[in-house]
């Protein structure tokens, strides 16, 4: 398996470093509509589906506190097979130089998607994409946070569809372009987990977040590069997103947007988030201090108070929560009022809705 180990610590790093925002982050919702016309992917989004898809709103800084300098927006649609993204970027500057399949693409300005089908923070999938089309596709196991994340470098989108327009001239510095275009198919069959499972997502919804990497340029020689300090170290990349993380670290998949693919094509529909994604969240405040107790104290707390943590409370109904120790880690379990479901969290971040 190809692998950049060094890529891994950067995330680590970045995942120890890198305080969470006191402000709570309450995650985008877009709803996606079916529809039943042949699209063509060439970067173009001429389909009158596209004309009459939403854009969503402005990305926003990473940790959720600051404009981005360029504007970036996003459609999205989806059929009985494909999963489509159109995402436009403004860019007076649109340069590219990566053009290897499954390099570190996030090395050039980039458009990134990560896919959380069920919504468990496990197994789920990234993909990059540069302005020469240039992909990088992976699964991911588990959130870089914890220990013994199989991350498969080599796995693909093999129905992957994907295309590039350009409002200017590629990696030409002479000029100031306007923005750059890319348009992308992703097979549901791709995304399977058991051989003819029919997981195309009716009616259903998926945690779904969008990134663009940008990065400030040098031009030596009328050609482009990442942009160096007085240190001779790259500058660090802005990173603007479509549902805000409020850390920068975008491997934290209960964080991100819903996405609600819709069957109805009526175009004022809304996605409620259903009550118990916020028990979900509220949990994932728990673990984050259960991670905390952990690396101060060498072991896991066995009681809530001991978190520091205040009582459960959503749309005014006090929850009962449950702390169980083993050897191996905890459970943290809590059934839910509005659904009578058994929401449980493990001690390496897995969701389990019974």
């Amino acid at each position: 398996m190809k692998f950049n180990f060094f890529l891994t610590f950067i995330y680590c790093f970045s995942i120890i470093s890198c305080a969470q925002t006191k402000k709570e982050m309450i995650p985008q919702t877009y709803v996606a509509h079916k529809t039943t016309e042949i699209m063509t992917i060439d970067g173009e989004a001429n389909e009158p589906a596209w004309e009459k898809a939403k854009w969503t709103h402005d990305f926003i800084d990473i940790e959720g506190d600051k404009t981005p300098k360029y504007i970036t927006n996003v459609k999205m649609l989806w059929d009985e097979n494909y999963y489509y993204i159109l995402a436009k970027m403004k860019e007076p500057h649109i340069w590219a130089d990566i053009e290897l399949h499954d390099e570190i693409i996030f090395y050039n300005n980039d458009f990134e998607v990560f896919i959380d089908p069920d919504g468990d923070t496990h197994n789920y999938y990234e993909l990059e994409i540069n302005a020469l089309n240039t992909a990088w596709d992976l699964f991911i196991g588990k959130p870089y946070r914890e220990s013994n994340n199989p991350v498969l470098n080599d796995w693909n989108f093999t129905g992957l569809k994907s295309a590039v327009s350009i409002d200017g001239t590629l990696n030409n510095p002479n000029d100031t372009d306007k923005s750059w275009t890319l348009e992308i198919a992703i097979p549901f069959k791709d995304l399977r987990t058991a051989y003819n499972q029919d997981n195309v997502p009716r009616d259903q919804f998926w945690r779904v977040n969008f990134s663009r990497v940008n990065w400030q340029h040098d031009i030596n020689n009328g050609i482009y590069s990442r942009k160096k300090g007085k240190d001779g170290k790259f500058l660090p990349e802005y990173n603007w997103v479509w549902s805000p993380m409020g850390v920068i670290n975008m491997h934290e998949p209960e964080k991100w947007g819903y996405v609600y693919f819709s069957s109805n094509a009526a175009d004022d529909e809304t996605f409620i988030i259903p009550q118990d994604e916020k028990i979900k969240w509220k949990l994932y405040t728990l673990y984050r201090a259960q991670k905390a107790h952990y690396a101060k104290h060498g072991k896991y707390a066995t009681s809530i108070d001991s978190l520091n943590a205040s009582a459960i409370i959503i749309d005014g109904k006090k929850l009962e929560l449950k702390l169980e120790n083993h050897s191996m880690g905890y459970n943290m379990t809590v059934k839910s009022p509005f659904s009578n479901k058994i929401l449980n969290l493990k001690e390496d971040g897995k969701f389990i809705s019974k």
